[in-house]
C-alpha cells in the first residue's frame, strides 16, 4: 500500500482485518507514526524512487496499491517505478479520466475511482428506499431492500417470475436471523430484508414497493 491518506489508510486497515500482510509506504513521517501501531509494517520512503521500493522488498508482493491522490505526478511516477520493477498487479487510484489514462499507459492494470464510485452509490441511496446498492456496469445492480408490505406473509416463490417484478431475489434475512440464500419456501416476515439483482431501474422500482 503506497499512500496513507484517508483512502489508503482505510483500505490498508481493511486488508489487515481480512488477514493479509500489508506493507504501507508514505513519505509523510507523521502519517507513518500515526499508523505504525495498527498495520503490520509502515515505512517512510519516497515511493517514486525505484531503488527505495526494491530495498523495501516491494517485488515480493503480488499486488501493490498506489493510493496517492494529492499528487498526480507522484502517483504516475510510483506506478512507473512499480512497473519497471515487474510487480505483477498494480492497482492505482485515479482522480480524473486523464489521470486514469496515464496510469494505464505507464503500467497500472487496475484503475479505481473511489470518490466517483462512492458518490454514485450514495446518490442512489439518497433518492431511493434502497438500504445498499452496488452497480456492476452494463446496467446491472445488486441492492439490499426492505421487504415490500405487499409481500409480507408470502413465500419467496411468488417473487420468482422475472416478468412480475423484474428482479431476482438471491438472499433473504428474516428478523433475528442471518442472511441466507433465497429459498422458494421462505415466508417473508415483517422487517425482513432482501438482496435482489436486476437492472438499475428494476431494483429501484422494487425498492419503491416497500
Amino acid at each position: 500500500m503506497i499512500g496513507l491518506g484517508r483512502f489508503g489508510c482505510h483500505l490498508a486497515s481493511s486488508l489487515t482485518q481480512l488477514g493479509h500482510e500489508v506493507l504501507a509506504i508514505d513519505r509523510n513521517g507523521e502519517r507513518v507514526q500515526r499508523w505504525s501501531p495498527y498495520l503490520d509494517r509502515v515505512v517512510q520512503a519516497d515511493a517514486t524512487e525505484e531503488g527505495a521500493l526494491r530495498q523495501l522488498g516491494v517485488t515480493d508482493f503480488p499486488r501493490v496499491v498506489v493510493a496517492i491522490g494529492a499528487s498526480v505526478e507522484a502517483s504516475v511516477l510510483t506506478v512507473l517505478a512499480l512497473a519497471e520493477l515487474g510487480v505483477p498487479q498494480i492497482w492505482a487510484r485515479a482522480t480524473s479520466d486523464k489521470h486514469a489514462k496515464i496510469l494505464g499507459s505507464v503500467g497500472a492494470q487496475h484503475v479505481i475511482f473511489p470518490e466517483a464510485e462512492t458518490g454514485e452509490r450514495v446518490a442512489h441511496l439518497i433518492v431511493s428506499k434502497m438500504l445498499d446498492f452496488i452497480e456492476f456496469g452494463d446496467d446491472f445492480a445488486i441492492a439490499k431492500v426492505r421487504v415490500p408490505d405487499a409481500l409480507v406473509g408470502r413465500p419467496l416463490r411468488e417473487l420468482a417470475p422475472a416478468d412480475r417484478y423484474g428482479v431476482m431475489v438471491v438472499g433473504a434475512k428474516l428478523p433475528g436471523e442471518r442472511f441466507r440464500y433465497a429459498d422458494p419456501g421462505t415466508v417473508l416476515a415483517p422487517g425482513s430484508v432482501l438482496i435482489v439483482e436486476g437492472s438499475i431501474a428494476q431494483v429501484q422500482r422494487f425498492a419503491e414497493l416497500s
